[in-house]
């Protein structure tokens, strides 16, 4: 689909698209409250609480007051909606201000000053320096003569180096007083999010131009949020506006992401949920029948002998609000509350601030936190997140001769130096192409100091090792390039650029030496993309051999060509490069064929090397992940050999003998194949060996394997702990991802660059690295950090701590609410099994909202080890990635202590005021104190570190609890008049309290003084070690059971193995079924995960909750 432009047409403008109002809102007035509760009630838990409200509306069933739930599911509702309103006002006042914004537009032939909203698509705009784009445009125009502007694009995507734009050939010339009077039409696609592709067309209607054709990039656009820069003024026409534009269409809200946690705790809510459905129509039944066999006898009860036809309706749906409690309401409150902590604490922490740039840690993503103690795979970019991303020209091989001294600096090698001040024609071409074949921009300051700005990395290091070497790139003007070299000037004029793609994998420049007028080919790139192409009969083998010799010493490396071209075969070329860059349909592939035609019959000039230095820490950060049992690939569009060097330098893998690196490459699907076949069967050899084992991939193989032997690669990815993937795409990255996420792990990507950014998503957790690249990556993720070494904090650190503490507290609110609701199923045993409440609304209210809420909201700061020892021992890691304080046993255990506790409090109060003349109402603020009481010594119990709001919180709960009764029993009307009063001041009360407490917590108390001292974990360990002050000891490294597989499932390409001596704890499957990947957990297995060293195993772990 195509839009047509109409440049500086009133009529037509305001009639076919969208003006330039910008509206990010979720809600107006008129919809906010009926779209908010909708979204709210799409929800199954909120439908369920609003059924039991429902529910208690009716008066014949009820047995408390409908308060005690609407109460509470308006509150929740309200918080909701309140969090909901405030961020879409804050959005409001946002595109308020931008829409408001004013800007210079050409209308009725002269320029009027609007309001960026008023815009309308066609209008010309008039910018003037350090002025925002409101809204995308087409350069028409600038103050350089040479028809150039320069724009920072950070908001756009994160990159802070200015970007030149120019103004299409078909207005060059075309004076600043008569561009509002321009008249013409541009053919365009519709709307996109591409913000790196435009191509359309542009038409000046006469007396402009003849109405030829002119091709539009994206080079001649400058899209909505850049900045102008260094520029006096520019003007474009409105293409895109309002949310149409780029920036608009990229807009949008992420796929929220589940958490392990949130999925296990969903699963326990519906475990819930059948258990008390059992439960409703057990007693719902025992209900019925004791009312038609003995209610009936007792007059005062006064039972109809006839009921409605919904009579045997009653009692069950009274026991089904009665147990409604099971399932907190609040829990969900409670968790996004924490976890918005959890985002806090992480942008809080001032140890993983990058001290370089000052740039701190950034939780995006507030609801995953707890994920961080899951991961157990790490997928990781090398250049700029391994690497410092700062570009250093190290050695080069001119024409078979190597070039750089001892100390690895070619800049300063005598002879190259000397090679190049005697003219020798190979090394002036070489750094000809280093200094010319970029995008680099010159700016030259007021004391003359020339300094470059580059969006590449590797072409500001090449330019700026090209100066040092006499060939200096001075200044660009338009289309001509001015070089100085050994004093002398030299102009180029460019003819083309023929840019750079990640499928060519290199790029040329066309340019005509000004001087003797020949026209030139340069060409840089990756090897295998230039050195094809050299002409017939030239020997590439040195070169090879180079690129192999830097590739080992972890060397970047580039292969720089060049050709000289005859001014016909230019012409007949340029003809179809520009027919090419006309069409809208393929663009894209089809220039990359075009210019295919002219980088042929090559002269290689030789190799450039660079060297990317590794961060600081990243070594120590990886050893020390590993050793918590994560496993690490590594994605990167580099050479095998630079790949393999880098991961044996920042201890990915271990050196030869105690390492094995096993190679997968092919152009075919029998390579490929015969490969795959070879490593699986070494990986099954070697599983059990204390081996490190990796396996090397490039992405042509790589594509091979995950198209046609996907199940067995899927075998090869579960059995292998670390991997080396080079030489691929963003996809492909994407795709991995994919892969180790459908064999149900747990996977965090990292990355810095844009090309990372659908890696990031695609993860589990996405972490992206506030870089030389950009913010592209750092705003697509989850988590933005300075370094990747503060990502061994995040996931040590604060990835642990909220796994413990949202373990506890979501058992913890079920424990809660359980332990209420089976005393009340209690009391209906001895109340004619007839759903009546032991508790009064009011109590039951408070009860959830604040008797028990406020102690366990401050667990948000226990920590059951210090930050220093977690960090000592990243073994313990482990607890956290099998899921061991959250499953269903250990929810088994909290949903056994409330039943027993439950079963105290109850046999407790009614045996000690059996035989008083006592009140229902005093009956049940007993038991109600006995319920609080026993849960500020669990809170106590199970907190592993005490601060001052803890105590505070924990036992000025409990004096809160008293004034609270004490108020209301002061009230006539409260229904509990004078009941607090009389209580306390009875022996019988206290004495009561302190058998509930000892009865309930001396078990607990006996059980866990067992565990602690005769089944003590390695937590329980550290946790005495650092209680008794001494040295820690060492713990060494986990040591998981090997993963084995079902191999009768596998493609006929996996060999099969002896299934004796197999673990039937964890088989997992490689089938078609999705569910088949998924692990299973058997109760029989032992672990052993504190082995020494020298035993571990580096294979996947399998997990037993």
């Amino acid at each position: 689909m195509k839009r047509f432009v109409y440049v500086n047409d009133d009529d037509l403008s305001h009639e076919l698209y969208c003006d330039n109002r910008v509206s990010n809102r979720k809600y107006t007035l008129l919809n906010f409250i009926p779209k908010n509760l909708w979204e709210q009630f799409s929800r199954f838990m909120n439908q369920y609480f609003l059924l039991i409200a429902c529910l208690q509306l009716w008066p014949l069933i009820t047995p408390v007051n409908p308060a005690s739930t609407w109460g509470p599911l308006i509150f929740i509702f309200a918080v909701s909606a309140t969090k909901e309103g405030w961020d879409d006002y804050c959005r409001y006042v946002s595109d308020k201000k931008a829409n408001e914004k004013e800007v210079w537009v050409v209308r009725e032939g002269s320029k009027k000053l609007i309001q960026a909203q008023d815009i309308h698509v066609g209008n010309l705009v008039w910018l003037r320096e350090n002025d925002e784009v409101p809204c995308d445009l087409v350069l028409l125009g600038t103050s350089e003569s040479q028809g150039v502007c320069y724009v920072e694009t950070s908001a756009l995507d994160g990159e802070t180096d200015l970007k030149t734009r120019s103004i299409p050939p078909a207005c060059m010339g075309i004076d600043s007083d008569l561009l509002h009077k321009i008249k013409g039409v541009i053919e365009c696609p519709k709307p996109d999010k591409d913000i790196r592709r435009f191509d359309a067309n542009l038409r000046l209607f006469p007396p402009f131009i003849d109405n030829d054709v002119c091709p539009l990039t994206i080079k001649n656009t400058i899209l909505q949020s850049c900045y102008l820069r260094n520029t006096d003024w520019a003007c474009g026409v409105a293409v895109y506006t309002g949310n149409e534009t780029k920036l608009g269409m990229s807009r949008g809200v992420a796929e929220p992401k589940l958490t392990a946690m949130d999925a296990m705790i969903d699963k326990l809510t519906g475990a819930i949920f059948i258990f008390q459905i059992v439960v409703v129509i057990v007693l719902g039944i025992a209900g019925n029948v004791w009312k038609d066999t003995e209610a009936r006898k007792h007059w005062y009860l006064l039972y109809p002998d006839e009921g409605p036809w919904y009579e045997l309706l009653i009692i069950p749906l009274r026991f089904e609000l009665l147990c409604s409690i099971m399932i907190p309401i609040s829990i969900k409150v409670s968790l996004d509350l924490v976890k918005s902590l959890y985002a806090k604490f992480i942008d809080w922490d001032k140890q993983m601030v990058d001290l370089d740039t000052g740039t701190p840690a950034n939780a995006t993503n507030t609801a995953i936190s707890e994920d961080l103690g899951q991961v157990e795979y790490i997928l990781t970019d090398k250049t700029g997140t391994l690497t410092e991303n700062k570009m250093i020209f190290k050695r080069c091989c001119i024409a078979g001769t190597y070039f750089g001294n001892e100390n690895g600096d070619a800049v300063k090698d005598v002879e190259l130096l000397n090679a190049i001040n005697t003219g020798s024609p190979d090394a002036v071409k070489f750094l000809t192409v280093m200094a010319i074949c970029n995008t680099v921009i010159p700016i030259k300051s007021p004391s003359g100091i020339v300094s470059y700005k580059a969006q590449s990395q590797d072409e500001e290091a090449l330019v700026r090792a090209a100066a040092s070497m006499h060939m200096d790139f001075v200044s660009k003007n338009s289309n001509i390039l001015d070089i100085n070299f050994n004093g002398s000037l030299i102009q180029y004029e460019v003819l083309d650029y023929l840019e750079f793609t990640s499928d060519r994998k290199r790029m040329s420049v066309v340019v005509r030496d000004c001087s003797s007028s020949k026209i030139i080919l340069l060409s840089k790139g990756a090897d295998e993309a230039i050195l094809p192409c050299a002409y017939a009969g030239f020997q590439t083998k040195t070169f090879y051999e180079a690129v192999d010799q830097y590739a080992q010493m972890g060397l970047r490396t580039f292969c720089l060509a060049w050709r000289e071209l005859n001014e016909d075969e230019y012409q007949e070329w340029s003809l179809m490069f520009k027919e090419a860059n006309s069409t809208l349909v393929d663009r894209e592939w089809r220039v990359a064929e075009v210019c295919q035609r002219l980088e042929r019959d090559l002269e290689i000039l030789g190799v450039a090397a660079i060297e990317d230095r590794l961060q600081d820490g990243v070594p120590e950060a990886i050893e020390t992940l590993r050793k918590a049992g994560i496993n690490f690939w590594m994605l990167t569009g580099d050479k095998q050999n630079t790949a393999i060097q880098i991961a044996l330098s920042c201890n990915f893998v271990s050196p030869e003998p105690k390492g094995q690196l096993l190679l997968i490459n092919g152009k075919t699907e029998d390579e490929v194949c015969r490969n795959l076949e070879r490593v699986l069967l070494t990986m099954r050899i070697t599983k059990a060996e204390p081996k490190d084992v990796a396996f090397v991939i490039d992405g042509w193989a790589l594509e091979i394997a995950l198209k046609n032997y996907r199940k067995a690669f899927t075998e090869l990815a579960i059995l292998s702990r670390t991997a080396i993937c080079c030489r691929v795409t963003p996809s492909q990255k994407a795709q991995l991802v994919e892969l180790l996420k459908y064999c149900d792990y747990r996977t965090l990507a990292i990355g810095d660059g844009g090309n990372d950014v659908r890696m990031i998503q695609q993860a589990d957790i996405g972490v992206g690295i506030s870089g030389r690249e950009g913010l592209q990556a750092a705003r697509a993720a989850d988590y933005s950090i300075g370094k990747f070494r503060f990502l061994t904090r995040l996931i040590l650190v604060h990835g642990r701590y909220s796994y413990n503490r949202t373990a506890f507290l979501s058992q913890y609110s079920f424990y809660k609410s359980l332990l209420i609701c089976f005393i009340q199923i209690f009391f209906s045993f001895v109340s004619g099994v007839s759903g009546t409440s032991l508790f009064n609304s009011v109590s039951l209210m408070a009860y959830n909202v604040f008797y028990t809420s406020v102690p366990v909201l401050v667990s948000v700061l226990d920590k059951d080890l210090s930050e220093k020892t977690v960090m000592q021992h990243p073994q313990i890691l482990f607890y956290c990635q099998a899921g061991r304080l959250l499953n269903p046993t250990t929810f088994a255990g909290w949903f056994g202590r409330a039943l027993f506790h439950a079963i105290v409090v109850f046999a407790i109060t009614i045996h000690s005021y059996a035989f008083e003349k006592s009140e229902m109402e005093e009956v049940s603020m007993v038991a109600l104190s006995g319920c609080v009481w026993l849960q500020a010594f669990v809170v106590t119990l199970e907190t592993n570190s005490f601060t001052i709001l803890q105590h505070v919180a924990i036992w000025g709960n409990l004096v809160v609890f008293y004034i609270i009764n004490w108020i209301v029993s002061a009230l006539p009307r409260s229904g509990m008049y004078t009941i607090m009063y009389r209580l306390c001041r009875q022996p019988t009360y206290w004495n009561t309290m302190f058998l509930i407490v000892a009865a309930g917590m001396g078990p607990v108390l006996a059980l866990k003084y067992f565990r602690y001292t005769y089944r003590s974990s390695k937590i329980n360990i550290l946790q005495q070690a650092e209680r008794l002050g001494g040295p820690i000891m060492s713990l060494g490294s986990i040591e998981p059971q090997p993963r084995t597989l079902d191999t009768d499932s596998l493609t006929p390409l996996s060999i099969s193995q002896p299934k004796s001596g197999r673990n039937s704890v964890f088989e997992p499957l490689l089938s078609d079924s999705p569910n088949a990947m998924r692990r299973s957990f058997g109760p029989g297995a032992t672990f052993d995960f504190f082995q020494s060293q020298s035993k571990s195993s580096y294979y996947p772990r399998d997990k037993d909750n």
